[in-house]
């Protein structure tokens, strides 16, 4: 049964716009997610884009000043990209303060030489192009998991499915979790359980799903979502701020994404890109502190997971066969 807190009236400018008769309808309880994380909250934050470990020091640093929770730290460009010092570096430090680190594997088809993700169809995304890729992004999680990352991003239906089934038979550990891209978020609650089935453990949706969309979703997969507040330019660059009471009520459990508009793109990050990788790292962070303001001003912070958890329950999937 879903709380009563789940279903109130969160919405801005709502007694104002009321008193001048132009409140809006009422809000449907049917709508609401029933869905929770275990251990409780229907809510987590992550930091996208956190490229390296000074990109991570700012926004530790930064979070700590604005006191803005952090459930998880996400990294772009990928495992390979980083040394094996750098990776247990960042380790160390998420560790020290009980944050997930999530780390993307391997290439991408955008990354390597087909064409046809430049053509007007962009052909197959940023999908992993032929054994060759998938392999490298099973080296990428063998060689992450094994320094003590405990999160996998991943932008593939086949290298998802894969590392599920390496998960399984304990080449990586068990309670590795599987992170679905946005770079190929489904859009309909059909998909969406196919890649809980798959083995996806938190599953990024596109950040211009209706609320609407959210509730459908729901109503088929409890599986953790997570949905940029603000998306980056090459994701839509929309910003969903004024929404996020709303996006909790329908899309709970939800990670809030705090990510970036009118910033160019950073990966594969270099350090001939430090200055505006560490400088947009911290204003993520002051985005979530903007986002974590609304959501008080709306009453809406009290449902807030607590922090360190990082599972995400019991999920449906599909039998892997022997």
């Amino acid at each position: 049964m879903t709380d009563a807190s789940a279903t109130a009236a969160r919405r801005p400018g709502e007694q104002v716009l009321t008193a001048l008769g132009l409140n809006a309808p009422a809000l449907d309880p049917a709508d609401a997610s029933p869905h929770s994380f275990p251990g409780g909250g229907r809510w987590r934050t992550e930091i996208p884009s956190c490229e390296g470990p000074e990109a991570l020091a700012v926004v530790l640093k930064e979070a700590s000043r604005l006191d803005v929770p952090i459930h998880r730290i996400s990294q772009g460009s990928g495992v390979w990209m980083l040394s094996d010092a750098e990776i247990t570096e960042m380790v160390e430090a998420t560790g020290e303060r009980d944050i997930e680190l999530c780390l993307f594997t391997g290439p991408r088809g955008t990354w390597d030489i087909g064409g046809s993700t430049r053509t007007d169809s962009r052909g197959g995304g940023l999908r992993a192009r032929g054994h060759d890729a998938v392999a490298g992004c099973v080296e990428d999680a063998v060689r992450a998991t094994e320094l003590g990352v405990k999160c996998l991003l991943v932008a593939d239906e086949g290298v998802l499915w894969t590392l599920h089934r390496a998960r399984a038979a304990g080449i990586i550990p068990a309670d590795t979790t599987l992170k679905v891209s946005a770079l190929i978020g489904p859009v309909n609650p059909a998909a969406y359980a196919v890649y809980e089935k798959l083995g996806g453990d938190s599953i990024n949706v596109p950040s211009d799903l209706t609320l609407d969309h959210l509730t459908e979703i729901r109503r088929v997969s409890g599986a953790p979502m997570d949905m940029y507040i603000e998306a980056p330019d090459d994701l839509g660059g929309y910003v969903r701020m004024y929404e996020v009471a709303e996006l909790i009520r329908r899309g709970a459990p939800l990670y809030l994404k705090f990510g970036l508009s009118k910033a160019p793109g950073i990966y594969p990050y270099g350090h001939h890109m430090r200055e505006l990788t560490l400088a947009t790292a911290k204003e993520r962070v002051r985005r979530g502190r903007l986002a974590l303001d609304l959501l008080a001003r709306h009453g809406a912070d009290g449902d807030m997971a607590p922090l360190g958890s990082r599972l995400p329950g019991d999920l449906q999937r599909f039998e892997i066969s022997s």
